[in-house]
Parts: structure tokens; sequence; C-alpha cells
């Protein structure tokens, strides 16, 4: 019995968490670095090390993130949105301790060197216009953790304690949260992707089962038809006493229904298998109307291996019997033939009795919309069923694309 997978497997893949914390902060020392010697230009070797210990504690910390947001990933829109917020603030300030702890020698350094030349007696502090040796603010290394705010030649008075070490931290806590920020959003936009494909995996899946299902339905409904007409055959052979030739009967139709439920009803078979059951039908029916059914098999050898819906020509052979066979006192020969026309498989089922009368088109359109439902359910529209009198007869007609790896 099918069964649809319910369950959801929703989630951004492990990999590419990865690769979007590393490609983060991979940019970002990159754009460092190039501004560092765009600005700079000294001491390079050395600012890429620290930047690197930076870099790496960044995927960290960022890593250490995702463990916690991803918690919120089957959550509505606004509870993501509200969680990173909240989330990535201490991570924020965890990366500016980091990085001012990593940059600490060298702010020292610095910030000794610049009070000895432009601290006077009273605290004032006078500082060059002219870029400080380890001033960097778009990462703010190197003095823009601990460094003097103010620019150009003045005085300033010289902040310290909590505030003079907070000032330099909040900023660049500031700059690190919305880096986290961002990278928050493209992770939820990564989820989201990921919801999206899931919920059309499922509605594939529930597209297949109801296929299959429309399938399999359509494919039953031959069966009870096919068993009604063959018992009323069988019964009309057994009253009128043709006890041998309703055995034969009745084995025959034993073949048929072992060989017909042999097969899964949602798959196709090859049109040698196909053709092998109208025989069997056709020689149950030739119990019937030994002197008046004369069939022929037009199928080339190279087309054996196509592949066409199981029992799909049973109606429309069945047609033939019921409107042109049994109707007449004459000789009927019903005809199936295939053949191949530029990539496509043409099947034909032709007799040479009579038309149909008036009084046929209901239950003959059963059968006809029974073969084009299951057609379309199997093909889509690619599909043309053609059905109609011929000079001297009747005929139906099938083309659905050919194939033949199943």
């Amino acid at each position: 019995m099918d069964s649809v997978q319910t369950k959801t497997q929703t989630g951004v893949p492990f990999r590419a968490v990865i690769l979007t914390i590393a490609g983060l902060w991979l940019t970002y020392f990159v754009i460092a670095t190039l501004r560092w010697e765009i600005i700079h230009g000294d001491n390079a070797i050395e600012m890429m090390q620290l930047r690197m210990v930076v870099t790496l504690a960044g995927m960290a910390v960022t890593f250490a993130l995702w463990s916690l947001v991803r918690l919120f990933d089957a959550r509505p829109l606004w509870v993501k949105a509200t969680a990173v917020l909240f989330l990535a603030m201490p991570f924020a300030i965890l990366l500016a301790q980091v990085n001012d702890y990593v940059f600490s020698e060298r702010n020292a350094y610095y910030e000794k060197e610049m009070s000895q030349k432009f601290k006077d007696n009273t605290g004032n502090i006078f500082i060059d216009t002219r870029a400080m040796p380890g001033e960097d603010d778009s990462d703010a290394e190197a003095m823009s953790e601990s460094a003097p705010s103010a620019r150009g030649f003045g005085p300033k008075k010289a902040e310290g304690g909590l505030i003079g070490y907070l000032r330099p931290l909040t900023e660049l806590a500031f700059s690190r949260y919305f880096m986290l920020l961002a990278w928050g959003s493209l992770y939820f936009s990564l989820v989201a992707i990921s919801h999206a494909r899931e919920a059309e995996r499922r509605e594939q899946q529930f597209r297949n089962a109801a296929k299959a299902a429309e399938l399999r339905s359509l494919r039953y409904q031959v069966n009870p038809h096919f068993l009604f007409n063959t018992l009323n055959s069988l019964s009309a052979l057994v009253m009128t006493g043709k006890a041998e030739r309703a055995e034969q009967m009745i084995q025959t139709i034993s073949n048929f229904y072992r060989h017909s439920l042999a097969d899964d009803p949602t798959s196709d078979v090859t049109l040698a298998d196909e053709i092998d059951l109208q025989r069997l039908y056709l020689s149950i029916e030739s119990v019937r109307f030994p002197e008046r059914l004369i069939s022929q098999f037009d199928i080339p050898a190279d087309l054996h291996k196509a592949r066409v819906p199981g029992m799909i020509l049973q109606p429309l052979v069945e047609n033939s019997v019921k409107y042109a066979v049994s109707a007449v006192t004459r000789p009927v020969t019903i005809t199936i033939a295939a053949r191949e026309e530029f990539d496509r498989l043409v099947i034909s089922v032709s007799d040479d009795g009579p038309d149909l009368p008036k009084d046929s088109s209901h239950g003959f359109g059963i059968g006809l919309a029974n073969v084009r439902d299951r057609l379309e359910a199997r093909f889509g529209s690619d599909v043309v069923l053609t059905s109609g009198p011929i000079p001297g007869g009747y005929k139906s007609e099938i083309r659905i694309p050919l194939t033949r790896n199943g």
C-alpha cells in the first residue's frame, strides 16, 4: 500500500550554515585588510595576524549564535526576528570584548606614545589630524577601542575610568551587532527557502499519490466491466448446454486475470504484454463467437518493448466486440496495430463491422472516457485519442509519447 511521507525535514543544511558564517567573516577580514593597506600601510603582517584572531573568534561566536537561533526555525517570522534582535546583543558585546583584548597591547602602546607627545600638564590631549598609526575605524582595531575620540589640533580633556573604557567598546559592539543581524537575516532567509522547498516536495508527494490513486481507480474500472461481460457470456454458454466451451472460457478467464492482476495498476507494461492480454481476451470472446470473431495483430518487433499503461486497449477492444461482432451475423475482423511516427507510439483498434447504433453512445462513451482519463493522468495533455467510423468499419487510435525504458 502506498503512503505519503508527512514528516517534515526542514532546516538549513549544516554545510550551508558553516559557509555563511565563514563567508561573512572572511569578507570582513578581506575588506578590513584592504582598508588598512590603503589608509595606513604599515605593520601589515602584524595587523593581519591580529585581525585573523578576531575573524576566527567572530566565526566561533556566530556559530554559538546559530546554535540558539536554530531553535526558532519553525516559529513565525516575527518570533524569529525578535529572537535575533535580542540574542545578537550579548554576542556582539562578547565580540567587542574579544576585539579589545586582541588589540589591547597595541592600543596601549599607541596610547602611551600619543600621551607622551601631546599631553600637557593640565591633562589636555592635542591630537594630530593625520591618521594615527594604529587607527582603523572600519573594524575598530588598534586604537579605536581606547584611543582618544577627538581629532584635529585642540585640547580635549582625557576621559578615564569606566566611561573611557565603555565608550569605544560600545561603539565596537554596535558595529558587531549589525554584522550579526545581517547574518541572522541571511540565515532565516535560507530557512524560509528550505521551508518552501519542503512544502513543494510534500505537495509533489501528495500530487503523485493522488495521480496514483486516480490511475488505480481508472484501471480497476476496467475489470468489473470486463467481468460483467464475460460472466454474461459464460451464462449464455451454460444455458445453451455448451459445457465444453464454457469450461474453455473459464480457463481462459483464469489466465486473463492472472496476467492482468500480476502488474501494478499504476505502472506501465510493455506493448508485447498488453497485446498478449488482448489475445487472451479475444480468445475468451472467440468462445462466444467462434465463427464470427477474427482477430489480427500488426505489431512490429521493434515496438514490443514500448511502454503503455496496462489494459489501456481493453475498453477499445471490448467496444469492437460488443458493437461490431455481436451486432451482426457475418464474420468481423478486429485488428490491433501499432506503428511509430515522429517519436510517438500510435496504436489502433479497428474493425470492419457496422457503425455504432444510435443508442450506444452511453456505454461506448464510458469506455473512451476511461481510456482518455488514464492517458491524461499518465502523460498529461501530450496524448491524442480519436475514435470514429472509417470506410468499411470503425477505428479508435491512440497517440502517446514513445518510451522504451519504463
